[in-house]
């Protein structure tokens, strides 16, 4: 059964670096990626919902059985996102623990997270596992 992704709102600009996406259960996403200051081939990769109701916990659990769309959706933001920015050469994201879960590690939604991290990146890419924190580098 495939999994179609949300429709995006791209960046105004091309190489922009914020998209956005809303499912139909209302929950608006965005996806943001920032260059590392010292390293402007290093991006960090965050992800969340804007939503009011989650009282700006951008790292919310929706539980809203959206989450393999969700996923697709990011997907085709990070591969849209690397065709924009071919030199880029790490990426990382950071899979924040649930108040339930505290000091886990990794956390279940890093687990989430990098179980798509295959349909982002081809075999070029070797994926760090640091704690809560996967680094993803062109080999």
């Amino acid at each position: 059964m495939a999994v179609f992704p949300y429709e995006i709102e791209f960046p105004v600009i091309k190489s922009g670096s914020t998209y956005k996406f809303e499912t139909e259960s209302e929950i608006e996403y965005e996806v943001r990626f920032a260059r590392k200051k010292n390293n402007l081939l290093h991006t960090s990769i965050a992800f969340g919902v804007l939503n009011d109701e989650f009282e700006g916990e951008e790292y919310s659990l929706t539980n809203r059985g959206e989450a393999y769309r969700v996923m697709t959706t990011i997907v085709v933001i990070v591969k849209t996102y690397m065709e924009q920015h071919p030199n880029v050469k790490t990426y990382e994201f950071v899979g924040e623990p649930t108040a339930a879960e505290h000091d886990e590690f990794p956390a279940k939604r890093l687990n989430l997270y990098n179980r798509y991290l295959d349909k982002m990146f081809d075999q070029t890419w070797e994926f760090n596992l640091q704690g809560n924190k996967m680094v993803i580098s062109k080999v």
